[in-house]
C-alpha cells in the first residue's frame, strides 16, 4: 500500500491523488484473491500433514478471535452456534444472512475459515453449487454440504440426489482459483438413523464424487468410527463435543481421524455458564457465579493479540 513516505514526488492530498495503488479497487481485488488462496493452501495444507488437528468451531467474532489468540491453525462456523446467538433454533438462519455471518468470520481473524453450509439451503444440486460459490464470495476457503433435508418426516435425501448433490458441489468447488476444501457430510447418526452400513455407502459415493473430506456427525464409538476411516481413503472429519462422544485427540489420531469439529459444543458450553449463572441470580440471589468468569484483563489481553487479517489496500 503506498504510504505518505512512499509516495511518488508531486503526488499527495495537495495535487488529489495518493498513489497507484492506494485506492485501486482492482489491486484491492487481487490482494484479496491472493490472501484467500494463501488461506486456502494452509488449510488443505493441515488436511495433508501427519497427524490430526482440531478445527474449533466459533459463532461469532469475539469467539473466532479468541480461538484465534489461543493458537488454533483454522476455525470453522456453526450453524448452530450462530443461530443460538441469533436467538433462533439451529437451522433458521437463511442463507442471506448467513453469507453475512461468513463474510465476518472469514475477516475476524488471519485463520482459513470452513463453513457448516447446512443442506446447501436447498434441496436442488444447483443450489448447494451456487451456494458454494457465494460462500467462496464471502472470503471461506472450505465448506460442507450435508444430506440432511430440514424436514422431521424426511430427514435425509435419497442416496442419488444426495450424490447429485455432493457432486455439483465439488464442481463448483473445482471452479474457483482456489483449492476449496468441500466436506461431504452423511447425516443419518444425527437423525436416529443408526444404519452404519448406509452411512459408510454413501460416504464412499460422496468420495467418488470427489468430496476432499468426509464427515459423518453423531459417530460415538471407536468401532463405528474406526469402520468409517478404514473404508475411505480420503481425510475423515469426526465431531466431539456430543454427549457420549469422549474420545482425545490422541485417541481419534491412533484411530486414523484427520480431523476433529466440535460444532455448536462450545456455544452450548458458553450459554451453558450463562444460564446457571442467570438461575443462580434468579433462584438464589447470589453471584458466586462470577468465581469462574474469565477476567476482564484476560480476555482484553487475549483479543488485543488476536491475529486479524489485513485489509487490502
Amino acid at each position: 500500500m503506498t504510504t505518505e513516505a512512499t509516495r511518488p514526488s508531486g503526488e499527495g492530498a495537495a495535487g488529489g491523488a495518493t498513489g497507484p495503488l492506494a485506492h485501486d479497487p482492482i489491486s484491492q481485488a487481487e490482494t484479496q484473491a491472493e490472501t484467500q488462496a494463501a488461506k486456502a493452501r494452509r488449510l488443505r495444507a493441515l488436511h495433508e500433514a501427519p497427524g490430526a488437528f482440531v478445527i474449533p468451531n466459533p459463532w461469532d467474532i469475539g469467539s473466532a478471535r479468541l480461538l484465534a489468540a489461543t493458537g488454533f491453525k483454522a476455525l470453522a462456523t456453526s450453524s448452530a452456534g450462530y443461530a443460538f446467538s441469533r436467538g433462533v433454533p439451529d437451522s433458521a438462519v437463511g442463507r442471506e444472512q448467513m453469507l453475512v455471518h461468513l463474510a465476518e468470520i472469514a475477516a475476524a481473524t488471519d485463520l482459513p475459515v470452513s463453513a457448516d453450509l447446512e443442506n446447501g439451503f436447498g434441496d436442488a444440486p444447483e443450489t448447494a453449487a451456487q451456494t458454494i460459490r457465494l460462500a467462496a464470495g464471502a472470503g471461506v476457503v472450505g465448506g460442507s454440504i450435508e444430506d440432511a433435508t430440514g424436514r422431521a418426516d424426511d430427514p435425509i435425501y435419497p442416496f442419488e440426489l444426495a450424490v447429485e448433490r455432493v457432486r455439483a458441489a465439488v464442481k463448483a468447488a473445482r471452479a474457483l482459483p482456489f483449492p476449496f476444501t468441500l466436506t461431504a457430510r452423511a447425516e443419518n447418526h444425527l437423525h436416529g438413523r443408526d444404519d452404519l452400513r448406509d452411512t459408510i455407502r454413501r460416504l464412499q459415493a460422496y468420495e467418488e464424487a470427489g468430496a476432499d473430506v468426509l464427515y459423518a456427525p453423531g459417530l460415538r464409538s471407536r468401532e463405528d468410527i474406526a469402520a468409517v476411516v478404514s473404508a475411505l481413503t480420503r481425510p475423515v472429519n469426526v465431531l466431539m463435543g456430543l454427549q457420549g462422544a469422549v474420545l482425545s485427540v490422541a485417541e481419534l489420531e491412533a484411530l486414523g481421524v484427520k480431523r476433529i469439529s466440535v460444532g455448536g459444543s462450545l456455544a452450548r458450553a458458553a450459554y451453558g455458564a450463562f444460564l446457571r449463572a442467570a438461575r443462580e441470580m434468579h433462584d438464589r440471589g447470589t453471584f458466586t457465579y462470577a468465581a469462574d468468569a474469565v477476567s476482564h484483563v484476560e480476555i482484553s489481553e487475549l483479543l488485543s493479540r488476536a491475529p486479524r487479517e489485513t485489509p487490502a489496500g
